[in-house]
């Protein structure tokens, strides 16, 4: 009874704190449409502030309680919202989910930059962990009675919100119909603002409440996914009601304790169990719950992307082995393997180019099915043993099929889901893979045959042999991977130009009218998903090889969510975006990491520039993921247009080309450095279509495009062309006369009021 009792109280607890940070979700999800990936991120920020206040600065509770509760927490919903999250009106869901992605990667970054990870930091319990007493057997903490109590008033306090007060009412006009809410003198960005406000207070609020209780170690990314197991419970009240949400996260607080309470302690999976239960739980949902039928219309949103033909895409492949090759002439053995990791990436983030980008359908977690390939792969494709071990033919076979089998069992139960839903189902199998699988490092027996499935927590992956062909050699890996990338978008833009390619828009711009069509959206989503999971599995496997030897980490969920947000900046909807997006994930950023803290180390008396810059970087992927909701198309698009247009300069094009030939020259006989080269080539690439502008507009913009560029000088104003109001301000302004005097500028010269009034109509010749 007492261990009952215990156990009950604990999952309440625990429920009470899913269901603070639940609620909040559920009310920005609902006054705006985004649901907002980096809830938990906002918890952890929360919980770190209140350390720095309480521990660090050692500030009475209360006042750090207020400062964090009562001002951070309401000021981050605010500028949120009013610098991100309103400027995301028409874009398609994909791009809402990667901004709210960058922000939480940016968050994750951010902490570290101020609390260093290696730090320990720990947050005991409100009146401290000795303030309990016994109820029924068990010992309750004051912290714990506070939890309960406080998501108590905070239920009844949204209920009365909702029900009894004006701005309450006016949040749930929003979600019916923000239009008539207009129209009847309500201002909804004014109470999306505020839902935001309260939203990030919830979170934040969650954070302090649920450190404590789980153990009380501050580390910025588990706490983050602690509060990401709330995702379960808001889907309980399918994001609309609060009640079933807080009624949900009681029950995932109570099974959670009641499975480490009860189940056999000899069952060496129970605790990574509980860990994955909300996942788990979310999954179910996600599967069991109704959703809205399939939408009959076509969703214009800001995207817009163009696929070339297959006879460019070659073209434009042959000129990628050769750049690739030349390059690589340029590099130390040590950087040759960095790119091959960057190019396995981009592998990986064609899988989602072929999926979000064509289909229209959201994987969260494409890493995990490299997981799954490389797995496969270490257990049946490995010949020979110590330095003589290779991966072979069949490694690479088995683990594309695995990955793509998966993939297909996963996208099964969740082909009636799309859009966000189908996200946070990838979402929750990404997870759950990682707790529960990459997590089992034990032996277990089946059939008299022993085995475990991630061996000693880290997995040893040769290089690949296939025949004779040793991709030990660092050159030979490198070229075949960019090979293999460049065979494998060759086939996803065949793919796209196909009649299968054409269904697959169909189904992304309208399923229901697909499925009027007579399409089968099922087939058509199961073999997308297998095919795009089959791709992520094969570079994967060749990540995994390339890095040698691989743990957990590797494979983590924010890996996946990396890749995805890269990708979608570059350019989802292009091939060209995913080796750009795949590049950043795997050498990029990493790279000019290294470069800065090696620069740190160098020079001692600029350590703290170099420091400050290296954190940047570090946040500075996150920036630009939050930028995707000014260019939701990608940076490759803007790069294919400005070149499109460049097309008749070709004296520029030929200057551009000569400047990186002269420089690659010049790095090559070691006059020019490796990072000049590098760096002059980046600036020509994407400088040209502005250099072209300038240099040549006519050609680059056109005649008539150029002439209204150049505008008038002022000495032309009025000269063969009318007066209008902007000319002649123009005008005032060039003369230096008070603005009162444009006017009456026309009237005072021209003696004709009612033509000096309506400049519009007031045609003047000299």
């Amino acid at each position: 009874m007492d261990t009952f009792v215990t156990f009950t109280i604990l999952g309440l607890v625990l429920g009470s704190v899913y269901a603070i940070a639940a609620s909040g979700l559920v009310l920005t999800y609902n006054t705006s449409g985004i649901f907002n990936f980096a809830h938990g991120a906002q918890a952890m920020l929360g919980a770190f502030l209140f350390w720095q206040l309480k521990y660090g600065w050692e500030l009475p509770t209360p006042v750090a309680l207020i400062i964090t509760v009562g001002v951070a927490g309401p000021l981050m919903g605010l500028l949120l919202y009013a610098l991100i999250m309103r400027g995301l009106r028409d874009t398609a869901e994909v791009t809402k989910i990667v901004v709210t992605v960058s922000i939480m990667l940016g968050m994750l970054s951010l902490s570290q930059w101020f609390w260093h990870p290696e730090d320990p930091r720990t947050m005991k319990m409100f009146f401290g962990d000795e303030s309990r007493f016994s109820f029924f057997g068990a010992t309750i903490h004051t912290h714990e009675i506070i939890c309960l109590v406080v998501a108590v008033l905070i239920a009844v306090g949204l209920r009365f919100l909702f029900t009894r007060t004006r701005v309450g009412v006016s949040m749930r006009g929003v979600v019916d119909d923000p239009d008539l809410l207009r129209l009847n003198g309500h201002n909804p960005e004014r109470i999306a603002a505020f839902s935001w406000a309260l939203g990030s207070t919830l979170a934040v609020l969650a954070g302090i409440l649920v450190t404590p209780i789980s153990g009380g170690t501050l580390e910025a990314n588990m706490l983050t996914l602690l509060v990401i197991d709330a995702f379960a419970a808001a889907m309980f009240g399918r994001l609309r009601s609060i009640p079933r949400t807080f009624v949900g996260a009681i029950v995932l607080g109570l099974a959670g304790t009641y499975v480490l309470g009860y189940f056999p302690a000899e069952w060496t999976w129970t605790s990574n169990l509980r860990v994955s239960l909300p996942m788990i739980a979310l999954f179910v949902v996600l599967i069991v719950l109704p959703h809205d039928r399939l939408r009959g219309a076509a969703v214009r949103t800001r995207e817009r992307y163009s696929v070339p033909s297959v006879r460019k895409a070659v073209a434009w492949g042959v000129a990628l082995i050769v750049i690739v090759y030349l390059v690589r002439l340029l590099m130390v053995e040590s950087a040759i393997t960095t790119l091959t990791l960057g190019v396995s990436f981009a592998i990986i983030a064609l899988s989602l180019t072929l999926l979000t980008g064509y289909a229209g359908e959201m994987n969260l977690a494409a890493v995990s099915f490299g997981a799954i390939s490389t797995i496969v792969a270490f257990h049946f494709g490995i010949s020979g043993t110590g330095l003589a071990a290779r991966m072979n033919l069949w490694g690479l076979i088995l683990g594309t099929l695995a990955a793509a089998v998966i993939g297909g069992l996963v996208a099964l139960p969740a082909l009636r889901l799309r859009g966000l839903y189908l996200a946070l189902a990838t979402m929750a199998f990404g997870v759950f893979l990682s707790n529960m699988v990459l997590r089992d490092t034990t032996e277990h027996e089946l059939f008299g045959v022993k085995f475990s499935i991630f061996t000693g927590g880290s997995l040893v992956i040769p290089p690949i042999k296939i025949g004779p062909l040793d991709l030990s050699n660092q050159t030979a890996f490198l070229m075949t991977a960019t090979a293999l990338f460049v065979v494998l978008a060759i086939g996803v833009i065949a793919l796209r130009n196909s009649g299968y390619g054409r269904r697959l828009a169909a189904m992304k711009d309208s399923p229901a009218a697909s499925a009027m069509l007579g399409q089968n959206l099922v087939k058509l989503k199961l073999s997308v998903f297998m095919l795009s999971a089959g791709i992520a599995g094969l570079g994967g496997i060749l990540m995994s090889s390339a890095i040698g030897a691989v743990s957990n980490e590797n494979f983590s969920i924010m890996i996946s969510l990396t890749v995805l947000m890269l990708t979608v900046v570059a350019g989802i909807g292009y091939v060209t975006g995913a080796f750009f997006g795949g590049i950043m994930a795997g050498v990029g950023f990493a790279v000019i990491m290294v470069s800065f803290n090696n620069l740190a180390a160098g020079q001692p008396e600029l350590e703290g520039l170099w420091t400050f810059m290296g954190h940047l970087a570090a946040v500075s992927p996150a920036l630009i993921g939050m930028s995707v909701g000014k260019n939701p198309s990608g940076a490759v698009h803007d790069v294919i247009e400005g070149y499109r247009h460049l097309r008749k300069a070709v004296p520029v094009l030929i200057g551009g080309a000569a400047v990186v030939a002269v420089s690659y020259v010049l790095a090559l006989t070691g006059v020019l450095d490796n990072w000049w080269f590098a760096t002059i080539a980046i600036v020509t690439v994407f400088m040209l279509p502005v250099v072209g502008q300038m240099v040549m507009p006519a050609a680059v913009l056109g005649e008539e495009e150029a002439a209204a560029r150049r505008g008038t000088s002022p000495e032309d104003i009025g000269v063969d062309e009318p007066y209008t109001a902007d000319r002649l301000a123009e005008l005032d302004r060039e003369l230096e006369l008070p603005a009162s005097v444009t006017e009456h500028t026309a009237v005072t010269q021209f003696g004709e009021p009612s033509i000096a009034a309506t400049p519009k109509e007031a045609i003047v010749h000299a």
